[in-house]
């Protein structure tokens, strides 16, 4: 079968093309902080099991094993929606998505928690592959900029709202926080009703090589995925060890730290709004500068805190980078994906940030046990305010931006 190409729109130009990106913008809450909707319930976890083998080890992984899963099924996703459609795999995910979430509720051993966590990730991969890929199919230009920066500012919201009522929940119970994802249920009705399956355009003549990478483009991916890796190893050191780093402060309350990892997420969304004319007058590799720079300070400012105030500032500057940065992954993708491999560059994106998540507490943990929560936040904090200061003295190396 010859390959096709999917059409584009710059803007929403009806009620359905406006209901359409609406309904876009909800589901994207749902996915990259979804994994840290239960960060508050993991001390209580780890108390439900404590007589588990490792249990400090295993009750991280609650909340990170659906990175590794994500990470793996990402690519079989890119594959999918390329080859079938974009919206058949969205709504199977979505109801997955409800079922794998809220099985928290219910499960009580510790390896039925981690099958759960698994399903939630094969699920999230799904999610953000097919909105990712349509997203490059609906969008162009500075208006994918534009939609983008909004869909950052979205996921932001979700994550503001998810993660501070997961730290309330958890004060009720360890399982409450998993009601949360229920959420998705409400999105299901909508994804059949407002997200057309994108036109797709048949080449009138043979097919040529717009559907392959160039070398250059083929590298940049390499680099890019690279770089998303290691942002997320460094940033989900915040839902995997703050509820823990607030405890050896003195403040074990579960909404503090619910709080806090949200007010991260709460600056996140105003970064998110100024990414698009950043991006514009900056370039993509200013974008990546600043939001390497701020989460090397905000790390920094981390381990030296005394006080919840500080942990909060320290948060706060942690926001400029997940408002920035994230969407300035999935633009610079999108620039370089040819239309007919669009779901799979999206799915290797997904998929590297996801091994970042997963692979976090498994870099963090020695690093703790051997230098304590406050240096290892350190330590990291040096290392990615050097992958900052060297993506701004490599601006020149990113293509025109287009």
């Amino acid at each position: 079968m010859r390959p096709e190409h999917y059409a584009t729109a710059e803007i929403a130009r009806s009620p359905a093309e406006t209901r359409r990106n609406a309904t876009l913008l909800f589901i994207s809450t749902l996915t990259i902080m979804s994994g840290a909707t239960i960060s508050a319930s993991l001390p209580g976890i780890a108390a439900r099991f404590a007589d588990v083998e490792n249990v400090a080890l295993l009750s991280r992984l609650v909340l990170t094993l659906p990175a590794v899963f994500i990470a793996l099924f990402s690519p079989a996703a890119g594959f999918l929606v390329d080859r079938f459609g974009r919206k058949p795999l969205l709504v199977a995910s979505l109801g997955l998505f409800a079922i794998a979430g809220a099985s928290g509720l219910v499960l009580d051993t510790l390896p039925g928690l981690l099958v759960g966590r698994a399903a939630l990730g094969i699920a999230v991969g799904g999610i953000m592959t097919a909105t990712t890929a349509l997203v490059g199919d609906f969008f162009q230009g500075a208006a994918r900029d534009r939609y983008m920066g909004l869909q950052q500012a979205f996921v932001g919201v979700g994550g503001t709202l998810f993660l501070t009522g997961g730290g309330f929940l958890a004060e009720v119970h360890w399982r409450g926080p998993f009601l949360i994802y229920t959420v998705a249920v409400l999105l299901v009705p909508a994804a059949l009703a407002f997200l057309p399956e994108p036109r797709r355009a048949r080449p009138a003549g043979p097919a040529t090589g717009e559907g392959r990478l160039g070398g250059r483009a083929a590298a940049l991916l390499a680099l890019l995925f690279l770089a998303a890796a290691v942002n997320m190893i460094a940033f989900y050191m915040i839902p995997t060890q703050l509820p823990f780093y607030l405890e050896t402060l003195g403040f074990a309350a579960p909404s503090l730290a619910g709080t806090a990892i949200g007010a991260g997420q709460l600056v996140g969304v105003v970064s998110a709004l100024a990414f698009a004319p950043f991006r514009r007058l900056a370039g993509i590799m200013a974008v990546f500068g600043l939001g390497f720079v701020s989460a090397g300070l905000s790390f920094l400012l981390l381990s030296g805190a005394e006080s919840y105030a500080g942990v909060l500032a320290a948060m706060a500057v942690s926001g400029v980078c997940m408002g920035t940065i994230m969407p300035n992954f999935a633009a610079a993708a999108m620039l370089l994906a040819p239309p007919a491999r669009r779901g799979r560059v999206s799915g290797l994106l997904v998929s590297s940030i996801f091994a970042g998540q997963f692979l976090s507490p498994i870099v963090s943990q020695p690093l703790i046990a051997a230098s304590g929560y406050d240096g290892a936040y350190a330590l990291v904090g040096a290392v990615v305010l050097v992958f900052g200061i060297v993506a701004f003295a490599l601006r020149w190396l990113w293509p025109g931006d287009g």
